[in-house]
């Protein structure tokens, strides 16, 4: 180094005496005893350049203060007060400003110098102290006026002391200020203090001091692992999965520790060994061996530890190990050039140990990467598939290599349900749902007890009361509380995660300032950039794999607490009181366990914005601040100002949310009710008008989206523009206020990226607010659900009981809802054990009721109810669960055979079996599809008797069967004889045949018993019961025959369960039924029967084969799946999705604004390339002769093109509002136009759960998923695309990477994509089971709670939802997998760029370089977000694939068909002709009319009767055209019914169907859905069904509201409602299934005489049970497999004596 004096501009020189430097480069003192004497400039020292024109002094006698020439001036400030009395003068601080000064020395600038210490400020590298030192024995007190030019030095701190005192040479070993760590490493034996700069920074060749490397950095890896101990030995103290054996690995792990503490200790008894013999060692030589060797004791002893408690892979310790090689790697290489540049090794011991103890730790690093065998003693995993995430070791858990298997799997083949993991125990649905009920039971009590507290009722004054008033409200349970207490904990690691995320995202952009500072100074050594690049490549790797650990915890805990919200809603939906029921209809409860949880799971992943979002916001700013000074204010102020307006945009969008919710709840409720009543729908082609209400639903829900679309819009427009305008005014207001503030490429491009931090949590915030609104509305929803009251398990008392006695009630009343009138009223009823009771009563007098109370169904007003033992229940109508037969039979107990082969015999299910494909392990359908309903309701019983209770309760179960069969069961099951004959019986019926056997009735009326006797003594008394047996037996006057036709009378009656009945209905018991049936609440999600289509009278032929006709199912078992699944399983896609989904999507959208979308998206990011690139041409040319540069001009330019973008992006966004709104409306509209015409067959195959999950989820997924998923996937590829372009432009060396970096990131995405999709495709198709079962549970409630199945049933919901987890978990492992991957290539982008611009610094301006590494910070955001929008729209895109699948099935017979339209009036005659008629329900399935020919002429009365899989149901499913002919035709009045429309046949014709279905509406709606007729025909129709009565009591009138399914009408009443739509229609043709099954003899009675009455010129085909009902018709029908047995008249066919009379004589009518 050359050190140079120049004169002072007198001329004169200057002869110190001694004049001290030190040299940055080679660390030696430079000393010059003889006098310099003033330099001509020469080649080899030119005459240096000012930047300005150089500042001089003139100092003054005293030295105190020091007057300058120019602003660039210093001045000489005295430090002491006897400074002047010295011969030297004081020392001095001088600050000088020197622009574009090096730190390395290279460079020689001029500036004013004062004696003393001089310090230069504000150059590039921030405040860094020069100093000289003087020495001198001149009599002056101040030196003469000089001008120095000099090369940046640093010497030891200035001695003051020393400096006054000094007079003659300073000596060279006058020791400087030595600090603690100085001490510690010795003055002389380590030959250098602790921080030498010169060494360590300023240098090409840069190295650490050696007290630094045997101090500092050899105790970072202690410092670790004794800070992370605490907490660590807390997580193994709690953690105990068994022991690990002391394997091979353990014992070379632990042998390794045990060395290396020998290693440190060798090392400190040597420095004692120096000690004993007389050379001191420096106390670091102690200090260090001992901290090391103290620390590999406990690393090694917590080997140990680690394998008692089971820890098969430490992370702690890798970590450790990792630090310890790091921390070696340094003195590893230092050592090594000191010995070869000194040529020899100065202690060959230390330097023997470092390197042993450098390749221990090594080893050990290397053997801690592996993982120990699985503990012993541990719970045995049994799973054939488990989750390797469980016994991955940690760096496979951090980089999340153990997913990789399945990322290849999925890559080879389309991933299916068995090749997905087993789920770990504490994700277990069980698992969770448990410690969530138990916090939530918490809650409860903690409530409860409150509430207590509160009636006790503390006296206060009113003064007190006023001010406390309302704090004075009764605490309610809070569900909140309940999550925070179960998944609190989990966050809080989260929580851990995201701070430091949070403090990290905050280091790149100081990196870049640096690296910005690196560029624009040529001298910088290079290492520099070097050091910098890979600082910010190792900060984003840390960042990446921080930020994923942090998202697999967020969203872990996200399913979790859907999982928990799912599990407790079911368990609650099992105990609800029937009043919570009639609010709760079971879509609501539906939406709460789909939508309201998943609400949940998407707002975990933006709750952490609640705190990280204002850190973030008030670091950026800080760092602002730092940055561009009180400028940022304005950019603050901003912020500030749009909280208001963001805050009126989360009012608005919450209030759109709840108006959404309600419109989604009543179009999935509607639509729900259209699927349970299709058939019906069908049969009176009333389609057009629920087509109608459905669509109007949709007009309102659509326009709501319009609106949340517009919100959503204005948001992206804040999220855009916020940050920029942010930018634009800060920078605006810093390049304004100062003409002196130039904005350099370091000021605009650090500022850029640190408003792109900013840019994040301002952009979530939007998405957090909706979020949390959406979330509170769920919230609200679910406890208000979960605070329901229960049904009392109290209610009925089951231990104790009068002797001798098994049912009793005493002075019980009871009713369904506290708000309602008592149903049952003052009921004194004993039961003795072993007892057969009958209950009859008339419709609505409280027979299911009663039975009800006995199962504690109802709320008990006041009275005792004793049942003792278990209960059997069998209800109304049969509940089928969706499994095997035998399943439905044992229901959950072990299999006992004898038992089980008794059952079936008794319930003579024998013959079915014969016939069902699979015998017992036949799968039967949703609801029982595949079984007819004789066949139902006798499983159902055989389900009772199986059970082996004590207590049977039978509501009525011999309805649905014919009557020799009702006569077989009743003497092998209920009757004195049958297998329950030692059990207690309570019988419910409207049949009088079997009661002579009864031991005593109790006869019911409004709700009371009116009397209770065995049969005689009640003929005897001749109260109302003799009365009503005297008109309605057969054989007036002598004890009824053992069979009746009524035996059949109830078929499938849903009268009298169902807990929902409005008040105002209560005061009518005499037409109102008031015991609901608990399973209509369900028609929510269970696809309802079409009893139309189903066979009802005994053993019935279920069809084998997956399309489950409901009829006659005489099929070919070769249709059937080979485990005879009978409902046809949900198509799963595979592999890629079809372009042609896309392109349906795109022309859904409209093709024009697909393209304006993709072209505004194009220009909005050339607008954003256009900004940052205005940006770094600005800062390069900012300047122009020391002046800012057209400031006013590049502002405006720069705001003109961040304003335009911001409009593109609302432009792009209002385009996606528009497509995605179009493509919502069309594919909604054709999902449901073709459902509407789709064949009875399809809704017959297909579960209800699965059509309704396309209307809700799917359609769902259409409105509000697809069209921002297609936005984002746009913004992230144009961003990339842009950003490497820039990069490129900037680098161009950077484009030799690019095909690598592509071709692994095609890689990732390929395997990413493959994978993803498959998963959650399956993840989606088993959503579905979960919500089906839910429904079918919900129904079958009464009857799993009377059999105490319910934690089976919990257990069975369990099972379902972890089978969707099992696809949910590894999905979110997937994007974690892929985060790491694509993030790392991102951070290879960041490195590269950054790279390369070092390397091209000397053709690369700053602003470039700024430009190009700021994108390249962005990337890695945008890399990634393609690969998920890309998966994500796969994903989504799936759902249109399901949409347009149902879209496109095959549809019926056109409805109308132009040009062969009957005629008016037709038909006239009424004429019904089958000609050579066969009929299939498919193709390839066995006939059930088998070339039927036959002709009823106008006006006849013909009865069609047949033993089970004769084929009658299927005779009128062919009438209406619901099954098509194979062959031959029927005609009606000479007209082919296959030529016309449907609806103009159907709507031709009437039918009164054996299930009553309504609809939610008015009851005119519901009469008259056209309003085709007028009121006076209503009422009309009204009095001739014996409904006007009721209707006129309603304030409503015809505009009384039914509820869902018609429940709080009884199905008596409903049953009614569908003969008024019969009287009202009135066609030539009536058809009548069964009609009057669920209705009394006596009520039976009124309607029969209406239909002779009214329908006297019609022709009336009837199907009957009650063979007493077409006895005095014209002629009657016998069928017999498919085929005509009999034709003739009744008195023929008994005088016959075939089938007919065999009928006949079992009802005892022949």
């Amino acid at each position: 180094m050359t050190f140079q004096w120049n004169c002072a501009t007198t001329g004169s020189s200057l002869f110190p005496e001694t004049l001290v430097l030190k040299s940055g480069t080679t660390g030696t003192n430079h000393r010059l005893n003889q006098p310099v004497p003033c330099q001509s400039p020469t080649e080899d020292h030119p005459k240096p350049t000012p930047l300005d024109t150089a500042s001089t002094f003139k100092p003054q006698d005293s030295c105190n203060s020091v007057a300058a020439s120019s602003p660039h001036s210093c001045r000489c400030l005295n430090l002491g007060p006897e400074g002047a009395a010295q011969d030297l003068p004081p020392p001095v601080k001088v600050n000088i400003r020197i622009g574009g000064i090096s730190p390395n020395n290279v460079g020689v600038h001029t500036g004013t110098l004062c004696v003393g210490v001089c310090q230069f400020s504000s150059n590039p590298w921030g405040d860094v102290a020069f100093r000289i030192v003087w020495e001198h024995k001149s009599s002056h007190k101040c030196l003469p006026e000089l001008q120095l030019q000099l090369a940046i030095v640093e010497t030891p701190e200035l001695n003051p002391k020393a400096l006054r005192t000094g007079l003659g040479p300073r000596s060279p070993s006058l020791p400087p200020r030595l600090g603690p760590m100085d001490t510690l490493c010795g003055s002389g034996e380590l030959g250098s203090k602790f921080w030498d700069s010169n060494l360590s920074v300023y240098t090409d060749n840069p190295d650490l001091t050696s007290c630094f490397q045997n101090s500092l950095l050899a105790w970072i890896p202690c410092i670790y692992l004794w800070a992370a101990l605490p907490c660590y030995l807390f997580y193994l103290q709690h953690r105990h999965q068994g022991y690990i054996v002391l394997s091979h690995l353990s014992r070379l792990k632990t042998a390794l520790g045990v060395l290396l503490w020998c290693i440190s200790w060798a090392d400190l008894f040597y420095s004692f060994h120096g000690l004993v013999h007389g050379w001191a060692p420096a106390p670091i030589f102690v200090v260090t061996p001992l901290v090391v060797g103290v620390t590999m004791l406990l690393a090694t002893l917590l080997i140990q530890y680690e394998r008692l408690r089971g820890v098969q892979s430490s992370g702690v310790l890798i970590i450790f190990w990792f630090l310890c090689v790091v921390c070696a790697v340094i003195p590893f290489r230092s050592k090594i050039l000191s010995a070869v540049a000194k040529g020899k090794i100065l202690d060959p011991f230390r330097f023997t140990t470092f390197y042993i103890y450098f390749a221990l730790v090594l080893f050990a690093f290397i053997l801690s990467c592996f993982k120990e065998k699985p503990p012993l003693f541990s719970p045995k995993n049994v799973d054939p598939n488990p989750c390797p995430e469980a016994d991955a070791g940690f760096l496979s858990r951090l980089s999340f290599w153990w997913f990789t298997k399945l990322a290849i799997l999925g890559y080879r083949r389309p991933l299916e349900e068995q090749d997905l993991w087993s789920l770990n125990e504490e994700n277990r649905c069980e698992m969770v749902v448990q410690r969530l009920l138990e916090a939530w039971k918490k809650q409860q009590k903690q409530a409860a007890g409150h509430r207590a507290t509160a009636a006790a009722g503390k006296t206060v004054s009113t003064e007190s009361e006023e001010l406390l008033g309302r704090r004075r409200r009764p605490r309610e349970p809070s569900f909140l509380q309940a999550l925070l207490a179960t998944f609190g904990p989990g966050f809080l690691i989260s929580t851990c995660f995201m701070l430091v995320q949070s403090m990290l995202a905050f280091i790149n952009p100081q990196l870049l300032s640096i690296l910005i500072r690196f560029i624009s100074n040529p001298t910088a050594p290079t290492w520099w950039g070097i050091l910098v690049a890979v600082l910010m490549f190792v900060c984003s790797v840390i960042q990446t794999l921080i930020m994923q650990q942090c998202f697999q915890y967020i969203f872990v805990i996200g399913l979790r607490l859907r999982t928990g919200i799912i599990g407790v809603i079911y368990r609650k939906a099992l105990v609800i009181t029937n009043s919570v029921r009639r609010e709760s209809t079971v879509g609501e409860m539906v939406n709460l366990i789909s939508v309201d949880a998943q609400h949940f799971m998407d707002l975990v992943t933006f709750l952490h914005l609640l705190w990280s979002g204002p850190l973030q916001i008030i670091l950026a700013i800080y760092f602002l601040w730092q940055n561009l000074g009180p400028s940022i204010l304005a950019g603050v102020a901003l912020l500030v100002l749009l909280i208001p307006f963001n805050g009126l945009l989360a009012k608005k969008t919450r209030d759109l949310e709840v108006e959404q919710m309600k419109c989604k709840d009543l179009r999935i409720k509607l639509m729900s009710e259209i699927l349970g009543g299709i058939k019906v729908l069908k049969l009176y082609a009333w389609e057009p008008s629920l087509l109608k209400q459905v669509e109007g639903i949709r007009q309102s829900e659509l326009r709501l989206l319009r609106r949340a679309y517009y919100l959503y819009a204005i948001s992206v427009f804040i999220w855009i523009c916020t940050p920029f305008l942010v930018t634009l005014i800060t920078l605006g207001v810093y390049v304004s206020v100062d003409p002196n503030n130039v904005l350099d490429a370091e000021k605009a491009f650090v500022s850029v990226s640190l408003f792109n931090i900013l840019k994040n949590p301002l952009g979530s915030l939007s998405q957090l607010i909706s979020g949390l609104t959406q979330t509170s509305v769920s919230l609200k929803r679910i406890q208000h659900f979960l605070s329901q009251d229960e049904l009392d398990p109290q209610c009925v008392e089951r231990k104790t009981i009068t002797p001798g006695y098994a049912v009793i009630i005493d002075n019980g009343t009871f009713t369904w809802a506290q708000d309602l009138p008592p149903t049952l009223r003052s009921l004194n009823i004993q039961v003795p054990k072993g007892a057969l009771v009958a209950v009859v009563g008339p419709v609505g007098c409280g027979k299911s009721s009663l039975v009800s109370a006995l199962l504690g169904e109802m709320e008990k007003l006041e009275g005792k109810v004793y049942v003792k033992g278990s209960v059997a229940y069998v209800p109304q109508q049969a509940w089928i669960q969706n499994c095997t037969l035998q399943g439905n039979v044992l229901f959950g107990r072990a299999l006992d055979p004898k038992r089980y082969q008794r059952a079936l015999e008794a319930c003579a299910l024998l013959a079915d079996l014969d016939v069902l494909p699979g015998g017992d392990k036949t799968e039967i359908g949703e609801k029982g599809i595949n079984l007819s309903g004789g066949q139902r309701q006798r499983v159902s019983l055989a389900r009772a008797v199986y059970s082996d209770a004590d207590v049977f309760l039978l509501d009525d179960p011999l309805s649905a069967v014919d009557s020799h069969v009702a006569k077989h069961i009743f003497d092998q099951v209920i009757g004195p004889e049958g297998v329950l004959a030692s059990k207690t019986r309570v019988l419910v019926t409207h049949s009088i045949s079997f009661l002579p056997q009864m031991d005593f009735i109790i006869v019911l009326a409004n709700g009371q018993v009116s009397e209770v006797g065995t049969y005689p003594a009640l003929l005897q008394r001749s109260g109302s019961f003799a009365n009503f047996l005297h008109n309605y037996a057969p054989d007036k006057g002598a004890d009824p025959p053992e069979e009746d036709s009524s035996i059949a009378a109830l078929n499938n009656p849903e009268d009298e369960e169902v807990p929902l009945i409005e008040d105002t209905l209560s005061s009518h018991t005499d037409l109102v039924d008031n015991e609901p049936v608990m399973y209509e609440v369900q028609k929510q999600f269970t696809r309802q029967l079409s009893a139309m289509s189903l066979d009802r009278e005994g053993p019935g032929q279920a069809g084998p084969r997956k399309h489950l006709d409901p009829a006659e199912k005489v099929v070919q078992a070769v249709e059937v799946k080979a485990n005879e699944t009978l409902i046809e399983e949900e198509k799963v896609g595979k592999g890629k999705v079809k372009l042609s989904v896309f392109w349906d999507y795109a022309k859904a959208m409209g093709l024009s604004t697909t393209l304006v979308m993709c072209l505004l998206y194009a220009g909005q990011s050339a607008t954003a390339v256009g900004v940052d690139v205005w940006l770094s041409d600005w800062t390069n040319k900012a300047v122009v002769g020391g002046q800012q540069n057209h400031t006013s001009h590049r502002l405006s330019v720069y705001a003109t093109l961040g304003i335009l973008q911001g409009l593109l992006v609302v432009l792009s966004s209002i385009a996606v509002t528009v497509g995605s709104l179009r493509a919502a409306r069309l594919l909604h509209q054709a999902l449901l136009h073709n459902k509407m015409r789709s064949p009875q067959s399809f809704f017959d195959t297909t579960p209800s759960g699965r059509i309704l999950n396309h209307f809700s989820k799917d359609i769902d997924i259409i409105d509000e998923v697809l069209g921002p998923t297609i936005l984002m996937l746009l913004n992230s590829f144009s961003t990339s695309i842009s950003t490497l372009m820039v990069i490129v432009v900037s680098t161009p060396i950077f484009a030799v990477v690019i095909l690598p970096l592509a071709v692994f990131y095609m890689f990732a995405q390929r395997f990413y994509v493959a994978t993803s999709r498959q998963l959650k495709r399956l993840e989606s198709v088993s959503r579905s089971p979960i919500y089906s079962h839910f429904s079918e549970s919900v129904t079958g409630s009464s009857i799993i709670r009377a059999y105490g199945r319910s934690r089976d049933f919990e257990a069975l919901s369990d099972a379902k939802v972890d089978t969707n987890l099992r696809s949910a978990y590894p999905n979110i492992f997937s994007n974690r997998w892929l985060g790491v991957r694509v993030e790392f290539l991102g951070n290879c982008v960041v490195l590269f760029a950054a790279l390369f611009a070092v390397i091209g610094r000397s053709s690369l301006s700053a602003g470039m370089a700024g430009l190009s590494v700021s994108n390249a910070l962005q990337v890695t955001f945008s890399l990634n977000w393609i690969l998920r929008m890309l998966s994500d729209l796969e994903s989504n895109i799936v759902a249109v694939e399901r949409v347009k699948e149902y879209s496109k099935t095959e549809t019926e017979a056109p409805w109308v068909v132009e040009g062969s339209r009957p005629p008016a009036g037709w038909p006239m005659q009424g004429e019904v002709e089958f000609r050579n008629y066969s009929a299939r329900y498919r193709p390839g399935l066995d006939l059930v009319l088998k070339d039927l020919s036959l002709r009823v002429h106008g006006g006849e009365k013909v009865g069609i009767v047949g033993r089970t899989g004769a084929g009658k149901s299927s005779m009128t499913l062919c009438l209406f055209r619901i099954l098509e002919a194979a062959e031959g035709e029927i005609r009606i009045d000479g007209l082919n019914i296959a030529d016309i429309g449907l609806h103009d046949l159907r709507s031709r014709l009437t039918i009164i169907p054996q299930d009553p279905v309504l609809f939610s509406g008015t009851l005119r709606m519901n009469l008259d859905p056209f309003g085709n007729y007028s009121e006076e025909d209503i009422w009309r129709a009204l009095e001739l069904s014996h409904l006007h009565t009721f209707v006129n009591s309603q304030p409503a009138g015809l505009d009384f509201e039914c509820s869902e399914g018609g429940e709080n009408l009884s199905v008596g009443q409903r049953q009614l409602v569908c003969l008024a739509r019969a009287l009202l229609r009135k066609s030539r043709i009536l058809v009548l299934d069964e009609a009057t099954a669920a209705i009394d003899l006596e009520t039976d009675d009124f309607i029969q005489a209406t239909i002779r009455t009214q329908f006297e010129t019609c022709t009336v085909l009837t199907i009957a049970h009650r063979l007493n009902t077409i006895m005095d018709y014209t002629r009657v029908l016998v069928l017999d497999k498919g085929t005509i047995a009999e034709f003739d008249s009744p008195t023929n066919l008994i005088a016959a004596r075939g089938i007919f009379y065999g009928m006949a004589r079992d009802a005892g009518l022949a």
